[in-house]
């Protein structure tokens, strides 16, 4: 989160005062994204490059006893989205190796996590290869007793009748699916990922897999430099008659990306305030794309169905 900047600086100056004598290293999304803003925080070494933890996995014991574990099978993406940072933090896609992750999970299930949440951009790539195979070993360990979510958005074309029977079976209880937009231009910013006709063969295949329609909520898009607003009406009136449960992804700025460029040729002031890349500041009271009452709008057809007819 490139906009939270004022915590991190804070937390340098903590750092300072109670550990004087040791040097302060920085890195991470914001110190990749917005390295010369980052610089001038006052830690004395910035790292922008991403790389793979060294460690074996998050030090979760520091919490004492989390009830919640998270995990991230693979770094990057192999998708190119205009809107998205992903290839810009993990140049090259690489999945873990399967005993690497499940040791992962036995750590931070062993300090008492019984959720988990899924980090990657793309978990189910490959998924008889490497998704299937992970939730027979953790059905086989934990026998349904970890309950598991996907927070980040899963590719709904890979959502097939197999697929959403695993998922339901192996306890998967957050679903979120990847729509963004079923405007022709706005699904090839988002590199093509999905047609209308997989949306709802995906959404037909969780529903009888067990899910109920609530359970199917899709993210869409809305705020994009340029964007036609009808279509993010129309594609939540679409995702409610297929079944789904349209959940608003308010447009952020992410510095490095095409669509930052575009939204900064608009609002030059993006290019030095990380915290005017605040989603809910930006969509709301910044962009030139959209008004206050219009994404109100928005929101209120996701949330009631009864206001997109």
């Amino acid at each position: 989160m490139t906009y939270w900047y004022p915590g991190v600086r804070w937390m340098i100056e903590v750092l300072k005062e109670i550990f004087p004598q040791s040097p302060v290293a920085l890195g991470g999304t914001y110190a990749s994204l917005c390295p010369e803003h980052a610089a001038a925080l006052g830690a004395d070494l910035l790292v922008r490059d991403r790389r793979e933890p060294e460690a074996p996995y998050p030090a979760m014991d520091l919490y004492g006893s989390p009830s919640y574990g998270v995990v991230m099978t693979s770094f990057g993406c192999p998708f190119s989205c205009r809107y998205c940072a992903s290839n810009i933090l993990w140049p090259k896609y690489r999945r873990r190796e399967l005993g690497d992750v499940l040791r992962e999970i036995d750590f931070q299930a062993g300090l008492g996590a019984g959720d988990f949440a899924f980090y990657d951009d793309a978990l189910l790539l490959d998924k008889e290869n490497f998704f299937y195979p992970l939730c027979r070993e953790i059905m086989a360990r934990y026998g349904g007793g970890l309950r598991l979510h996907t927070p980040n958005g899963l590719h709904v074309r890979q959502i097939d009748e197999t697929c959403a029977r695993v998922l339901y079976e192996n306890n998967f209880k957050t679903i979120r699916l990847s729509l963004e937009s079923i405007d022709p231009k706005v699904a090839r910013d988002g590199s093509g990922k999905v047609a209308r006709g997989e949306y709802a063969a995906a959404v037909k295949n969780l529903l009888s897999a067990g899910y109920g329609s609530k359970d199917c909520e899709t993210y869409i898009l809305a705020g994009l430099p340029g964007q036609d607003l009808d279509s993010v009406k129309e594609t939540i009136r679409f995702v409610w008659e297929n079944g789904g449960t349209p959940k608003l992804a308010e447009f952020s700025p992410i510095p490095g990306t095409p669509h930052f460029e575009e939204a900064a040729a608009k609002l030059p002031e993006l290019r030095e305030e990380p915290l005017l890349q605040n989603n809910s500041v930006y969509c709301s009271y910044f962009s030139r794309d959209i008004t206050p009452e219009t994404l109100q709008e928005l929101k209120d057809m996701a949330r009631h169905k009864e206001y997109s007819g």
